[in-house]
């Protein structure tokens, strides 16, 4: 494989990191032309500096004199802005990664698509709300999306080699969370320290109580539309608590092939990374003798109303998928900081929906108009309920 130019947008991330981890383990393979950063400057000045990246991007501009401080005589460049975000993402580099959380992440996402690139995609938010936009722009411009969440890795994994036509549908596996065995009255008492404690997988706060309500598989049930192009009742949702299985894909013949991995992230990172290739990481191999048992179960879509959620807003299409987003989004954030319960997360999404139009949005500036104004009415649902 030649060497390979990459960026990597949300570098200070646990994806990021993961990404900066591989990259750096095979300097002869990849050279780093950019990195950005929300605002945490001292990490992003000591990547650049590391991999002697070209750019710096801080999108926090009050820290760019830091920064600029920071990388003084490197040969690093460091900037802010939207601009710069753009170079970042559509600039020298042949990949990108998209780690990037949140909508912040649409329009760089995008960028790198409309520039044909090579697009690692690691935020949710991009396909979830503006998924038909992109794969749109994807086919017009040559771009490659390819997965990196373990979910939608181990279907495109299971899918090389055989005919879209062939397959008789999806099935994406969930660890079920920290709340898989507790009954609803249970999880009403839940606090946000045992939300954020995932039994598998080291993640950020914000997923990790996205798996505690399984509104992270609702997102990912939507995305795999977006990727694989399967309607909604071609993709399945499967409980498998050791998280050794990613996903599955059964096709019209019977047969089901499952990609199988240590719960690494670097793994699914790895394979976008060097694909079509592939290159070795420091993941944990599996041991299948010592794990001894793979279990599954049915999703409970009384206790995890989120699923239902998600699937019944990319059947309604429009603006729904991205109110859903906004909503959980602001929810979430509002019960990390304590303001309200557990289980009043669905309730604020499910009602921010139900007040949305579902007018299809045309442009990425129409998706954060709509998301923006979801936020706004997630929130003065939770003023309205502490009233």
């Amino acid at each position: 494989m030649k060497r390979r130019t990459v960026s990597i947008l949300g570098a200070t991330g646990s994806v990021g990191t993961s990404t900066l981890d591989l990259i750096e383990r095979h300097p002869d393979r990849f050279e780093v032309v950019a990195l950005t950063a929300a605002r945490n400057v001292e990490a992003l000045a000591d990547a650049a500096r590391r991999t002697n990246a070209r750019l710096a991007v801080i999108d926090d501009e009050t820290r760019l004199a830091e920064l600029r401080q920071r990388l003084q005589g490197s040969g690093c460049r460091a900037a802010t802005g939207k601009e710069a975000l753009a170079e970042a993402a559509a600039g020298e580099a042949e990949w990108v990664m998209a780690a990037i959380v949140g909508c912040a992440g649409l329009e760089p996402v995008m960028a790198a698509i409309e520039a044909g690139r090579t697009v690692a995609l690691a935020n949710k938010e991009s396909l979830v709300t503006a998924g038909a936009l992109m794969t749109q722009a994807a086919a017009r411009s040559g771009a490659e999306i390819l997965p990196v969440d373990s979910e939608h890795n181990a279907i495109f994994q299971c899918l090389a080699g055989n005919r879209p036509g062939d397959v008789a549908k999806l099935v994406l596996t969930a660890s079920g969370g920290p709340f898989r065995t507790k009954s609803r009255d249970e999880m009403a008492a839940m606090t946000p320290e045992q939300a954020v404690a995932h039994p598998n997988w080291s993640m950020g706060a914000k997923i990790s109580v996205d798996s505690a309500t399984m509104m992270n598989k609702g997102l990912e049930l939507i995305e795999a539309h977006h990727l694989f192009g399967l309607p909604s009742e071609r993709i399945e949702i499967l409980v498998h608590p050791q998280s050794v299985i990613h996903s599955m894909v059964e096709y019209v013949d019977g047969s089901v092939l499952a990609q199988l991995g240590s719960p690494d992230m670097r793994i699914p990172i790895a394979h976008a990374l060097a694909w079509p290739e592939r290159i070795d990481t420091p993941a944990q191999r599996l041991d299948l003798a010592r794990i001894a048992k793979l279990t599954f179960e049915a999703p409970d879509f009384e206790r995890f109303p989120a699923l239902q959620a998600a699937r019944s807003a990319l059947e309604a299409g429009g603006s729904a998928p991205t109110a859903l987003n906004a909503a959980n989004e602001e929810a979430v954030s509002a019960f990390l900081q304590r303001r309200i319960g557990f289980l009043d997360i669905i309730g604020i999404v499910l009602e921010t929906i139900a007040r949305t139009g579902v007018s299809a949005p045309q442009s990425i500036a129409e998706v954060i108009d709509i998301d923006r104004k979801a936020r706004a009415m997630a929130n003065n649902l939770m003023r309205e309920m502490a009233a």
